[in-house]
């Protein structure tokens, strides 16, 4: 089972915390069931952490996520002159 606290120790579900809970059920070291028996929480809220941690990683479970879409337009952004370093000079 996770070295989490309680439900009533846990003040507040950082990223870190939900990021721990959601490698314990990768490894096999607990289930959704019993984290969330033992947290007071769903299974359905647990296995959204898991599935959004494998899809976006610790990001996605911060309270907050930093602007995923501004973030994608700054790496599209970046592209072209990636895309220009690495390609070789072309004399037409």
């Amino acid at each position: 089972m996770t070295n989490e606290p309680s439900s009533d120790e846990v003040q507040r579900w950082t990223a870190k915390r939900k990021a721990a809970v959601v490698l314990d059920l990768i490894a096999g070291k607990t289930t959704a069931a019993e984290v969330a028996r033992s947290h007071g929480l769903t299974v359905s809220e647990i296995e959204q952490w898991k599935s959004d941690f494998i899809t976006q990683g610790t990001e996605s479970l911060r309270s907050h996520p930093r602007d995923l879409v501004a973030q994608q337009e700054a790496r599209e952004q970046q592209l072209p002159a990636k895309i220009g370093d690495l390609m070789p000079s072309v004399n037409i």
